[in-house]
């Protein structure tokens, strides 16, 4: 069972994304106590907040989808979004959540100053590593550029770290699925989420593409 909860900063672009994940096969279910079997969607108005809380509260595992711009909600859907997205992105990305029959390690980068996501089955946060903010040359540049990815993986901490972490996530792996739960989020933070956690990401997710019977996604929240 998948469910997604669908957040927007209007109610027409929450139809909007709701119906093209119905499109892609999800059932539309108006409130948490509709959860059940199968791939399920939920659209929520006003940022979503109290019912976030209470599906966290009631311990029901959930995707967070953002559709759009910023609705400005504190603890809503954008700001804890695992996925933020525009409206051509929609379908590709219902599928892709859709109940599968290999596992998905999501490899997720957050900046800690966004908020950190509410259901990952791991957090790590990688804020003790050196910061290449404070670089000059750096700054500018992303977790995705090849000389930030040179400045935190010449620390040692941080290799050891992907392997105590992949070491862990392969532990989890067959345990989750023996309850049924498919997705795995793995999720690394950093002061903005956009370089020490995304390197981390990154870097996971190559490791864990190795593994033919997993399939995986690297997702940088907070980085265009």
């Amino acid at each position: 069972m998948t469910l997604v909860i669908i957040g927007a900063a209007s109610s027409e672009r929450i139809e909007e994304s709701v119906a093209a994940f119905e499109a892609a096969g999800f059932q539309r279910i108006e409130e948490l106590d509709g959860v059940g079997d199968g791939d399920l969607v939920l659209g929520v108005s006003d940022g979503g907040a109290e019912l976030l809380r209470e599906a966290d509260r009631r311990a029901i595992k959930y995707v967070l989808v953002h559709d759009g711009e910023d609705d400005h909600h504190s603890g809503g859907t954008f700001e804890r979004a695992h996925h933020r997205i525009e409206a051509a992105q929609r379908g590709e990305l219902a599928q892709h959540l859709r109940g599968r029959e290999r596992p998905l390690v999501t490899c997720l980068a957050f900046g800690y100053k966004n908020g950190a996501p509410a259901d990952a089955a791991l957090l790590v946060d990688a804020r003790f590593l050196d910061n290449p903010y404070w670089v000059a040359e750096l700054r500018p540049l992303s977790g995705r550029d090849a000389a930030v990815d040179d400045y935190v993986m010449q620390q040692p901490a941080a290799a050891e770290l992907l392997d105590d972490v992949e070491r862990i996530v392969r532990r989890l792996l067959p345990l989750y699925q023996q309850k049924g739960r498919m997705h795995l989020v793995v999720a690394f933070g950093c002061t903005g989420g956009r370089h020490r956690s995304v390197v981390l990401a990154s870097r996971l997710a190559a490791r864990l593409r190795q593994d033919e019977a997993v399939d995986v996604d690297f997702v940088t929240r907070d980085v265009d």
